[in-house]
Formats: structure tokens, C-alpha cells, sequence
């Protein structure tokens, strides 16, 4: 039970932060801009994409052609000399105002890391410090394992990269905090009881 609490709570606390980091702070929207002609982009992308939800890279390069040098090399000066995109396509539309499903899932996602967080710190000694260094070791590991591969591979912009790491660390360390002094309350030792 004392487990479970824990996991509520940090969720709670993660939750919480990433809707303040989103909607009071620019941190969730760092390197997000409208495109000059908007319709025209929506247009484009709904004329020459096809109507599955996938992930689009421009330009694109078929791995099944890469043992042949000449289509490399094409691909190479095209790649030099064109714009990159990373394009996350739905062919259907969503009100984006209307949060509930999304906000429900966030909440469950963040809980559900926070009880794996839970089951590290139960087996250590437990105290607010402990949890703090746990949950920010957590939230760079994600940082670390997500956020700079796509950076890497995707050419994610360095200020969306950064804030990543924000929102992902200082959330983790506060969320960390609550659930080691929630588990250490009245423990002998630091050591918390199963």
C-alpha cells in the first residue's frame, strides 16, 4: 500500500509540474512555430501523404537501396541540399482544446513511472534526499534515452532539447522528493518496510 501511495503521489506531482511547465511556462513549447502559410502546408501534407498515420522524414532515403553506391550518393546531394523535416502525420483531425483523453493518459503514463521509481526506492534507504537524487537520476536517464537521440538523429531544435531536460529532471526530482519521504515516514534506519 505504502507503494501505491507513493506512485499516486509522485504521479500526482509529475502531472501537476508538466501541466505548469506546459501552461504557465514556455518549457513544453520550445522551438514550436506556426509555418508561414499554414493552409497551404495542410494542403500540401494532405495531397501527398498518404491517409495512414505514420512518421515522415524528408528527405527520405529507402533502406532497401543501401548497398547501391549510386543511390547514395544521389541521396547524399540531395540530402545536403535540401530542408529536413520530421513530420508526425495524422490524416484525421482532433480538437486540441478538448484534453480529457490526453490528460488522463499523461497522468497514467506519470504514474506508472513513478511506480517504477517507487519499487527502487523501497529496496534503499529512504528519506526526501534519496528520492530527490533518484528521481533526478530518472528524469535524465529519460532525457538521456529520448529527448538527445532525437536530437541526434532527427535534428530535434537544441532549445526543444533543452527543454526536455527541464521539464523531465526537475519534474522527476520533485515527484523523486515526495515519494522518499512518503516511503521513509516512520522508518527506522532510512531502511523502508516491505
Amino acid at each position: 500500500m505504502r507503494i501505491a501511495i507513493a506512485a499516486l503521489l509522485g504521479g500526482l506531482v509529475m502531472f501537476l509540474w508538466g501541466a505548469f511547465a506546459h501552461m504557465v511556462l514556455p518549457i513544453g513549447e520550445m522551438s514550436f512555430r506556426a509555418p508561414v502559410n499554414e493552409d497551404k502546408v495542410i494542403a500540401a501534407l494532405h495531397d501527398n501523404l498518404p491517409a495512414e498515420h505514420a512518421i515522415y522524414v524528408l528527405p527520405f532515403f529507402d533502406m532497401a537501396k543501401g548497398d547501391d553506391p549510386k543511390a547514395k550518393e544521389a541521396f547524399s546531394i540531395k540530402a545536403k541540399s535540401s530542408p529536413f523535416a520530421f513530420i508526425v502525420y495524422a490524416p484525421y483531425g482532433r480538437d486540441y482544446m478538448a484534453m480529457g483523453y490526453n490528460l488522463f493518459h499523461q497522468w497514467l503514463s506519470d504514474t506508472l513511472a513513478a511506480l517504477l521509481i517507487a519499487f527502487i526506492l523501497i529496496r534503499s534507504v529512504v528519506n526526501a534526499i534519496r528520492g530527490l537524487y533518484t528521481g533526478l537520476a530518472f528524469g535524465v536517464f529519460a532525457w538521456l534515452s529520448l529527448a538527445v537521440p532525437f536530437w541526434n538523429w532527427y535534428r530535434f531544435p537544441m532549445a526543444y532539447t533543452f527543454g526536455t531536460l527541464i521539464e523531465q529532471a526537475f519534474g522527476w526530482l520533485l515527484a523523486g522528493a515526495v515519494m522518499g519521504w512518503w516511503l521513509g515516514r516512520g522508518v527506522k534506519h532510512g531502511f523502508a518496510a516491505k
